[in-house]
């Protein structure tokens, strides 16, 4: 019988969420518990009890993680972070075990497949990781720092969470935002209307309005979230984290948590930033320079801050490339886009997906199951608006990882986009966040659960999602779903031009991603007393500009938690992208010979083989910089004024 798909309540969520993760830790120590009971097991049952109770942990941690981000009810978000910790303390218990790992280091690799081999590694390598290898006194450290490490991560994601921020303008200070906005946002009883921190307001709001105070105010409450609150969190977590990395071994936390990426070392980070930086240099500075002889138009002593970079940027694009993003949004009804994204990953992939009716935790969730050739390979569900306590950016959460014959991959898309009409940026933001939707579908059909779905080094796994974006810019792919009122789809000559409007700040924006990298690595390299000065410092050196005064980017910098001192994955997975894109036809982005060999050479494995070999096996080659250092070349220079 073929595995099915989670049963989720209609109702009683807490204690639903408390049962389904409470008894898989149970599972999992008494599995655990079978293989140091002394009896003769061969190899091949050795892994297979790791599995099982690998299978339980993830399934528990999955579950309690995410419904702590999604879920609407308080009492469950707080419940769901108590189960959190609980099943940390058990994985950090099955980390620190002496006994366990004896069994494991003892077991015969002889005889085993590549995927079995590979497995036995890599548990083996986690346990080091873990320090199960040092003495007493160490290991009981490591568990206080692994159990405070996990109550810290919720801190401060809860704090970004919870802090939306708000201003109040007058009516007149709407002037340049869309017509769909203005009527969103009636004036209040006093006459003032509330201009939110969250994304469907800061973005159009940051981008279209005319009014410099408002959008400067905007954003400095934008870049405050989290503040105070975070400050002494993130000064603990960094603490902590370089304190665990020294007691198993390494010089550094950027060395600890790169020595299991494709990047290999600390210093391999600084060397990429560095030479991602040197590369956007001068794209970047004509960007830059375009940008503010447009301001000196409007003002000549006028001067750009992080404030004013998109305004003047988008309107560039306007009067320049003749692209007026607000114009373009007509094109990008919501439930078209989300019926389009669907139609265009099913093409491409071969896939079928049906709307199901079953239990959510929310009205706005879709849930859909995922066929291949006539049979249900997993459930997706699509959770896509904003709203109170839930989690404030874009992503991918696991709900159930797949293991052949045994569990559906599930998985929950996580985003907070327009109920009406989106901006174009939103719409490749879904396919990008859509490509890891996908990546743990086809990548869950594995034998261990070590292995399932996007389960790759964490360097690669915005490879595939970033090349997914490509097909929210091809014109006769937009023109499928991007519809305007009338029913007209978006002319080709448009997308032409949104084309090259796209490259006008593209410098800026990867030299802007070179400074959040900069952030995450130097904060956690250095762990300077002063976090507000050294993301300044940070962003003047390596981005487009410095932090604005009085702000505090790095307390909403929800990277920090998930993504550690390992922001640079992006513009390394990004190289890679742009190679696996020159595998395709840009002429026939539907070709199904190289779609699919992408499909399983790429995505099905999931983790089952290096993230390298995976590329080499579908390039024919090891991936190269060209293919990102001719995009990056690639950039239009905007006159020095109006025409």
């Amino acid at each position: 019988m073929s595995p099915q798909p989670l049963a989720l309540p209609a109702d009683d969520w807490s204690d639903w969420l408390a049962d389904y993760v409470s008894s898989r830790p149970e599972t999992v120590s008494g599995t655990l518990a079978r293989l140091k009971d002394g009896s003769r097991r061969d190899t091949a049952e050795v892994l297979g009890l790791w599995n099982d109770a690998d299978i339980a942990l993830r399934g528990a941690d999955s579950a309690a993680l995410l419904f702590v981000e999604v879920h609407p009810d308080p009492e469950v978000r707080r419940r769901g972070e108590e189960l959190v910790q609980q099943v940390d303390r058990v994985r950090t218990e099955r980390d620190l075990d002496r006994a366990l790992y004896d069994v494991v280091a003892a077991t015969d690799p002889a005889g085993l497949d590549e995927s079995a081999a590979r497995m036995r590694e890599h548990v083996l390598r986690d346990f080091r990781r873990s320090g199960v290898d040092r003495d007493d006194r160490t290991r009981a450290r490591l568990r206080e720092i692994a159990e405070r490490l996990t109550v810290l991560d919720q801190d401060f994601g809860r704090a970004i969470r919870d802090d939306v921020r708000a201003i109040r303008v007058a009516p007149e200070q709407l002037d340049g935002l869309p017509a769909d906005f203005i009527a969103a946002h009636p004036p209040a009883a006093d006459g003032l209307i509330a201009v939110t921190t969250d994304y469907p307001d800061y973005r159009p709001f940051r981008a279209y309005a005319r009014d410099a105070d408002a959008r400067r105010d905007l954003t400095l409450e934008f870049e405050s979230r989290g503040w105070p609150a975070n400050d002494a969190v993130l000064h603990e977590m960094f603490d902590l984290r370089h304190e665990k990395a020294g007691l198993v071994g390494y010089d550094s936390w950027p060395d600890y948590d790169a020595a299991v990426k494709m990047v290999g070392t600390g210093d391999a980070i600084a060397e990429f930033i560095e030479r991602i930086s040197v590369a956007a240099a001068a794209a970047g500075r004509r960007d830059l320079d375009a940008v503010i002889a447009r301001r000196r138009e409007d003002d000549p002593e006028g001067t750009v801050d992080r404030s004013a970079i998109g305004y003047y940027t988008e309107l560039i694009r306007r009067e320049q490339f003749d692209v007026d993003a607000r114009e373009v949004r007509r094109y990008f009804d919501f439930t078209r886009v989300r019926a389009g994204l669907l139609a265009v990953t099913g093409r491409l992939f071969g896939l079928e997906y049906r709307q199901v009716d079953v239990p959510r935790w929310h009205a706005d969730v879709a849930a859909y199951d995922v066929y291949a050739d006539g049979e249900r390979r997993g459930r997706i569900y699509l959770d896509l608006h904003p709203r109170e306590g839930k989690f404030k950016h874009a992503a991918q959460f696991d709900l159930v990882s797949g293991v052949t014959d045994r569990l559906l991959p599930e998985g929950v898309l996580v985003c907070n986009f327009s109920r009406g009409l989106m901006e174009h940026q939103d719409v490749v933001t879904l396919f990008h966040e859509f490509g890891h939707l996908i990546h743990h579908v086809l990548g869950g059909r594995q034998e261990w659960a070590r292995f399932s779905g996007v389960a790759t080094e964490w360097d690669f796994v915005e490879a595939p999602s970033q090349m997914l974006e490509e097909w929210a810019w091809d014109a006769a792919i937009l023109g499928t779903f991007a519809v305007d009122e009338t029913g007209a789809a978006i002319p080709a000559e448009l997308v032409a031009r949104m084309r090259a409007a796209k490259d006008f700040g593209k410098g800026m924006a990867v030299q802007t991603q070179v400074g959040y990298t900069a952030v995450s690595y130097l904060l956690h390299r250095d762990r300077p007393a002063d976090h507000t000065a050294a993301v300044s410092d940070a962003m003047e050196r390596y981005g487009v500009l410095p932090a604005l005064p009085g702000t505090h980017f790095q307390a909403s910098f929800g990277h920090l938690a998930g993504y550690t001192s390992a922001y640079y994955t992006y513009q390394w997975s990004l190289v890679i992208a742009k190679d696996l894109f020159s595998a395709f036809d840009a002429e026939d982005l539907f070709d199904p010979a190289v779609a699919h060999r992408y499909r399983d050479l790429i995505l099905a494995p999931g983790g089952a083989r290096d993230a390298a070999d995976l590329v080499a096996g579908f390039l024919g080659r090891p991936f190269s910089f060209e293919a990102y250092a001719a995009w990056l070349d690639r950039a239009p220079v905007p006159q020095a004024s109006r025409s």
